[in-house]
């Protein structure tokens, strides 16, 4: 397995950023990044192919409608809640108080 990947993102190698230059002097280009994987968090995400969240837009505006057909949702997911909690707290320091929702999902047993 190779220590790097290229970054995926269509448009990484036409951006004019001084580590994407490569080449001796009068035939000097623009290159796509490389991505070191040596560290695990990266080789385990994303990160592993785009080098910034701007390759990682790119490429999926580019290819999203393909993305998508992979598989396609038909209808709206849910999932069981109990009855919601209105909670009121108070702060002591200056006595500002406020409302907030608890929502807590139920596990339904069949």
């Amino acid at each position: 397995m190779s220590n790097f990947n290229w970054c995926h993102g269509p448009e990484c190698h036409t951006r004019r950023t001084q580590d994407r230059v490569r080449g001796s002097k009068g035939s000097k280009v623009l290159r796509t990044r490389r991505i070191s994987l040596s560290n695990e968090y990266i080789r385990e995400n994303i990160h592993a192919y785009f080098c910034s969240q701007c390759c990682l837009y790119d490429f999926i505006n580019t290819h999203k409608e393909r993305v998508i057909a992979i598989q396609p949702r038909r209808e709206a997911l849910e999932t069981p809640i109990k009855d919601p909690k209105k909670v009121t707290e108070t702060n002591s320091y200056n006595n500002f108080s406020w409302t907030r929702t608890e929502i807590e999902t139920r596990v339904d047993n069949d």
